[in-house]
């Protein structure tokens, strides 16, 4: 490990659903499911789930600060969990399933009880917030099949996550609430119409299907940034399309089964706009196509990042 990066280390419950939120942050990396905060040496993953061995289920982050700091990690780990629940998570009950906050330093155990007597006293949820803070404790990587396991298994991994409860629970108390007046006021008819009713603008005939300059493209409700120029390509079909988000996160899919076909809509997580959609047919090695409208976007110049509030993505620009 070189000298600028950290570790993180989370607990969330399944630690399935705890990669790939934080897999395609800027300055990530690497994701590790593991064990931590037991007894034993190199528990099996039957023994965690026997409740024998006091290790919860953990993902270990090697991340670079001054891309990613500590503390917009923990901004996506609060977004993941049911913080107030201290039996497990969601459908997964027992002490391997609890949520806890591993820090590797006095900086990070400082920025983490911040981190959480902000979000107590933020209103946001009803019942008090119960993730413990703890001191790293050994880490012991989980058997291979469950590395990455939302790349192997996507299918059942996007069944898991909903079936678990875990993505309707985000989705209730992570959601913001925007005034529709405010909107129609701020926004133009077409961003109005994509973002808040499904609409669809014209191909070839949008602000950034053909953007050629640097910079990031956040959600025009929200500001949340959702797409890189880095990851920008010409799909020759009208419309801005990227092989990947900035944040994992912050993109949600549904399945759209308007117009008698059968598609995935990609809507925002904070502002729950309509973006577009995805499709299996683009170049990256994922060999996904965001197919995305310019109206749900406005673009920040890497010039002007610092000084819109985005300054920790310069980096991907260097």
């Amino acid at each position: 490990m070189t000298q600028n990066f950290e570790l993180a280390t989370f607990a969330g419950g399944c630690f399935w659903c705890m990669v790939k939120p934080f897999d395609e942050q800027p300055g990530i990396e690497k994701v590790i499911s593991g064990y931590s905060g037991g007894q034993k040496e190199n528990p099996t993953y039957k023994e965690v789930c026997s409740e024998t061995t006091g290790h919860y289920e953990v993902v270990q982050i090697t991340f670079n600060p001054e891309v990613f700091p500590y503390s917009k990690l923990l901004d996506v780990f609060w977004q993941q969990i049911d913080p107030t629940d201290s039996g497990g998570q969601f459908y997964d009950r027992g002490d391997s399933y609890k949520t806890a906050i591993f820090y590797h330093s006095e900086e990070q155990r400082k920025i983490a009880e911040e981190s959480k007597k902000n979000l107590d006293e933020s209103g946001r949820f009803s019942k008090p917030i119960v993730t413990d803070i703890l001191p790293a404790a050994p880490f012991y990587p989980a058997e291979e099949y469950h590395q990455d396991y939302y790349k192997k298994n996507p299918t059942h991994y996007t069944r898991y996550r909903k079936g678990s409860g875990r993505d309707a629970f985000i989705k209730d108390h992570w959601k913001s609430t925007f005034n529709k007046e405010e909107l129609k006021a701020r926004l133009t008819p077409m961003q109005y119409e994509v973002t808040q009713k499904n609409g669809t603008e014209p191909p070839f005939k949008n602000e950034f299907w053909n953007n050629t300059s640097e910079g990031i493209y956040v959600d025009i409700v929200s500001g949340k940034p959702l797409f890189s120029s880095k990851d920008q390509y010409d799909a020759g079909c009208g419309w801005p399309s990227f092989t990947k988000p900035i944040d994992e996160a912050e993109i949600v899919e549904e399945t759209d089964f308007t117009y008698g076909m059968v598609r995935t809509e990609v809507r925002s997580q904070t502002a729950d706009s309509h973006l577009g959609h995805v499709f299996d047919d683009g170049p990256g090695p994922n060999g996904l196509r965001y197919c995305i409208n310019s109206a749900a976007l406005r673009f920040i110049r890497k010039e002007d990042l610092e000084k819109e509030g985005y300054g920790e993505y310069s980096k991907l620009f260097k």
